[in-house]
């Protein structure tokens, strides 16, 4: 009998560890810390993100495996290929990015959010969140996906005494179990049908499924989608998305917008792509509809949102977030259809990178913001130009960047990749779905941009900006306008690898 003790690669799996790890350190050290050394927690877990990115570069050398199933060695729960470490770089530096965010927000809050706990709920969903792109079986992708999102719920209604913030947690929390146990029930139609959690064992066996289960296996197939589709915000599954971002604190929004999709879309790619190849005549034709759906209903909502003065910056970054999000859908759905399905998911990487860049530098800007205007309406946005020159003209960058207008030669071909994977799939009408969507776009991206540069409203506030608010600005920034000057090396990194 083969013995089922098996070693284990520590260094395969550092990333998601250490930042659990650092997470309990923080829990731990809150206990014995004064309130007046608070503060320290959040530059230990800041630093502990920072070591955990680090701790990719060892891995680049090659694929690693470890928790395989004894006889074979294909079958593993944790993989950390080039799509992994890409993935979890792109959590990894939107999580130390959103971190940077909380350092100031929690100054500025003035005790109204616990720090300790914070910091060990922000730490604990990175590291779910770092683990899912890794996983290949079902349980542990549902496993990862509730780690990712148990401690957002917590963090969405941190603020004490806050109904909005607590009406949103309970929305989110509430939408997302939901999605979680029909993704569940689907699991369970997917193992009922093939006798296998194995990702690759699933690929394999799910095509000699008999005739009597075949409308089963299906029905498993789009069950099991529902809470990835959750996590991306797509269409019907969206409407927690605004309540949710304006309820919660702004770096919290920053990071559901960026880790929370980068969540979701991994799961969809691993779920689709490599478990359920064989299924592309189901899953394909279900995210082309979602994809659709998702970038109409949310320009159309950012669109409204123009209409007035009393809505918030944020709630239509949320909308934004929709339609970007059907955008991310589109190659993935492509590869259902496409002769190269690795080059479709590239897109869908490469425009999650751009997207990850620009719209936590719009969330930093909004940030700076908030710190003289606390509702953070779009109207507050009015003279930026005359308070902040900087950051008027930053905010403006990213903008158009998202809107895919240059200079923001980044965010144009981000689109421009995205509609070319659905061409070379054959779905036509889905790329013309998507210019239309690109034009809605346009109006209210401009209109915020135009806001910036108009004379202000009374006096003008200057804008004093924290230091790790103004890394988060610049760190952005930089990486927005290098990127623009090179597009090409997105495209490169996600496709081949820079691992």
């Amino acid at each position: 009998m083969s013995s089922l003790v098996q070693s284990v690669d520590w260094l395969a799996i550092a990333p998601p560890t250490l930042a659990a790890v650092v997470g309990l350190v923080v829990l731990v050290a809150d206990l014995f810390i004064g309130e007046d050394k608070k503060a320290v927690l959040g530059w230990v877990s800041v630093a502990g993100l920072a070591a955990s990115a680090l701790m990719l570069l060892p891995l680049r050398d090659g694929d690693r495996a470890t928790f395989c199933l004894t006889g074979d060695a294909h079958a593993c729960s944790y993989t950390a290929d080039r799509f992994t470490l890409v993935i979890q770089f792109l959590v990894l530096g939107g999580a130390l990015l959103a971190a940077l965010l909380s350092v100031t927000a929690l100054k500025d809050a003035n005790k109204d959010l616990p720090e300790g706990e914070f910091w060990f709920l922000l730490l604990s969903s990175a590291a779910g969140a770092v683990l899912l792109p890794a996983s290949r079986d079902l349980a542990t992708l549902i496993v990862a996906l509730e780690v990712a999102s148990l401690p957002a719920f917590a963090l969405v209604g941190i603020k004490r005494g806050d109904k909005k913030s607590s009406e949103a947690a309970l929305k989110f929390f509430l939408s997302s179990v939901t999605a979680t146990a029909v993704s569940l029930m689907g699991v369970s139609f997917v193992y009922a049908t093939t006798g296998s959690l194995y990702l690759t064992q699933i690929a394999d066996k799910i095509q000699h499924v008999d005739g009597q289960f075949h409308t089963l296996a299906q029905a498993g197939v789009v069950l099991t989608l529902v809470g990835f589709a959750f996590k991306t915000a797509a269409v019907p599954f969206h409407f927690w998305v605004p309540d949710t971002y304006v309820g919660a604190p702004l770096p919290i929004a920053a990071y559901l917008s960026v880790v929370g999709k980068a969540v979701g879309f991994s799961g969809l790619i691993l779920v689709t792509v490599v478990a359920l190849p064989s299924y592309g005549d189901v899953w394909g034709p279900a995210l082309a509809a979602l994809a659709a759906f998702t970038m109409t209903v949310g320009n159309v909502g950012a669109l409204r949102q123009q209409a007035t003065r009393a809505y918030s910056a944020v709630r239509l970054l949320a909308w934004s977030s929709v339609g970007q999000a059907g955008y991310l859908l589109v190659p993935i759905a492509s590869a259902a259809y496409s002769k190269d399905a690795e080059k479709a998911i590239g897109s869908t990487v490469a425009y999650a990178l751009m997207y990850a860049v620009v719209n936590l530098g719009a969330f930093a800007v909004a940030a700076l913001v908030a710190r003289t205007s606390p509702l953070n309406r779009i109207s507050d946005y009015r003279g930026l130009y005359a308070r902040s020159p900087l950051s008027a003209l930053i905010l403006g960058f990213f903008l158009l960047c998202l809107a895919g207008l240059p200079p923001g030669i980044i965010g144009l071909f981000a689109k421009v990749t995205v509609f070319a994977a659905a061409v070379d799939a054959g779905l036509g009408w889905l790329a013309v779905v998507m210019a239309v969507n690109v034009v809605i776009a346009l109006f209210y991206y401009l209109q915020w941009t135009t806001l910036l540069f108009r004379a202000p409203e009374g006096e003008s506030e200057k804008h004093r900006v924290p230091a790790p608010l103004t890394a988060a600005i610049a760190l952005t920034a930089v990486l927005g306008i290098a990127l623009s000057g090179a597009p090409q090396l997105v495209l490169r990194f996600s496709a081949t690898g820079l691992f």
